[in-house]
């Protein structure tokens, strides 16, 4: 996807940065990586509170296959399609996806975590 459009599509959330990663690009808000791009398709991290949404759209979890043929949950899961037509709701997507990197941030040992003042 188009770094432009990315910045666009996120800019009702919040200013995000856009660079490449793994074979695609890597979203993030304020130093987290709150979504992804892989394989064309556009993914924003999910955790055990918010992967209902997704579930409840039918979309599913990007998984990377190891060299040994294992599946690796990344935690990250598909977009509906139809959110690009509409920025506010995609902007609460985003945010629930901020929170789900803080939320994952916050189990990581004091001095690995980016918002330490917040846990």
């Amino acid at each position: 996807m188009d770094k432009e459009f990315l910045i666009e599509l996120f800019q009702p959330f919040g200013v995000v940065a856009v660079r490449n990663m793994f074979g695609g690009q890597g979203i993030s808000h304020q130093g987290l990586n709150i979504a992804i791009v892989i394989e064309g398709a556009l993914c924003l991290k999910a955790d055990e509170e918010t992967i209902p949404m997704f579930e409840g759209e039918g979309m599913t979890a990007w998984k990377y296959q190891r060299k040994d043929g294992k599946l690796i949950d990344m935690g990250y899961w598909t977009v509906p399609e139809r959110l690009f037509d509409d920025p506010d709701e995609f902007a609460g997507w985003a945010q629930s996806a901020f929170e789900a990197a803080l939320r994952a941030d916050a189990k990581k040992p004091a001095s690995k975590r980016k918002f330490k003042e917040l846990f």
